[in-house]
């Protein structure tokens, strides 16, 4: 389970070195929180546009318009220099370009390195989540994951947050916490690494559904059935890979459902309304203008539930509805009317035999 942080939030060490690659709406949010909290930071982008606009703007009109950076930031489109003038490095690169950036880095690199990535899908054609990528192209080992019920503009606008922090490595739990916690953003950590990036992951695809029953106003019985069948799917999908079940009860399990499936800001909930009120899949992620990781998370869940032998008629459907054509509204009532079974079977009580 997470815990509370253990040490002072002043702790007095040396600042360590820390960039970020990945200037999206994410990655400038991470960037700006570390900038706040005092320490330097590299920010990678792949745009001249961006950076330069960082550097002299205080800005990412494209991702985050209208807010103010931190002057702590420095963007750089030089991703040789943000590697390897770090200590820590974050990743916060969209789940299908991740492989490609992990081995342009991977020559770049230093087993020393500490990485931590906060990319909330999976890769499409392998179904592999981000910290195999990194393990499998390069020599980072110390890495962790950060996840957690975070609304990128809300947290650069100074809203308080808590988000979850997991890895296997002490080290990687001591000093990405150190950087990124504050009277703002509690940070909690987890060793639960497969957990947090499953749910992470799933939660996206229940968004999805979430943001087409809003669209469609059919209340909020009806999106609470949503999210807590869907917290059942993901939880059932999840320790059936091996995942701890409590991990699903927590910020980066439930928490993150909760706020992914009720805010209008979420990407993944705007695509289920867009979809909702007519559009295409390619006319709703245009309109977007930012990656939904849902829409790929939503094909992958379908295959692995399926070849696991896994209920999971929600993540099916939301598949159906993106990549078959079904119409939303037919999909609700097909949900409402498959077989009822127990109440809270999957999450703590039969969750780990029921697969």
């Amino acid at each position: 389970m997470p815990t509370e942080p253990s040490t002072p939030h002043h702790l007095h060490l040396p600042s360590p070195r820390v960039s970020v690659l990945g200037a999206g709406n994410w990655g400038t949010t991470i960037a700006h929180l570390i900038g706040q909290n005092g320490h330097r930071v590299l920010l990678w982008a792949r745009s001249t546009e961006i950076a330069d606009e960082i550097n002299q703007d205080r800005q990412n009109s494209r991702y985050l318009d209208g807010l103010r950076l931190s002057n702590k930031i420095e963007a750089t489109t030089d991703l040789e220099q943000a590697v390897s003038e770090a200590e820590l490095l974050l990743l916060v690169i969209p789940s299908q370009a991740f492989r490609s950036v992990c081995q342009q880095i991977g020559p770049m690199v230093r087993p020393s390195q500490l990485a931590v990535h906060a990319t909330k899908g999976l890769e499409l054609s392998t179904h592999m989540r981000m910290t195999e990528i990194i393990r499998a192209e390069t020599c980072l080992r110390q890495i962790g994951v950060l996840s957690g019920p975070n609304i990128a503009r809300e947290l650069v606008e100074g809203k308080p947050a808590g988000t979850v922090l997991a890895s296997r490595f002490p080290r990687v739990i001591h000093v990405a916490r150190e950087v990124l916690r504050s009277d703002q953003l509690r940070v909690y950590a987890n060793a639960d690494v497969l957990g947090v990036e499953l749910g992470g992951t799933l939660k996206n695809i229940i968004a999805i559904a979430a943001g087409m029953a809003t669209q469609m106003e059919l209340g909020e019985n009806a999106k609470s059935l949503l999210i807590t069948r869907g917290l059942s799917e993901i939880a059932r999908i999840g320790v059936a890979m091996g995942a701890d079940p409590l991990t699903f009860s927590g910020l980066a399990g439930i928490g993150d459902l909760m706020v992914t499936c009720a805010s209008p800001l979420s990407r993944n909930h705007r695509v289920g309304a867009a979809l909702a009120r007519g559009m295409s899949l390619e006319e709703a992620i245009d309109s977007l203008g930012m990656v939904a990781e849902g829409v790929k998370a939503a094909k992958i869940a379908h295959e692995i539930a399926t070849a696991m032998n896994l209920r999971a008629p929600l993540m099916h459907g939301v598949y159906r509805v993106l990549h078959e054509g079904l119409d939303p509204k037919q999909g609700l009532r097909e949900l409402m009317g498959g077989a009822v079974r127990d109440d809270i079977e999957p999450l703590l009580v039969r969750a780990a035999g029921e697969s």
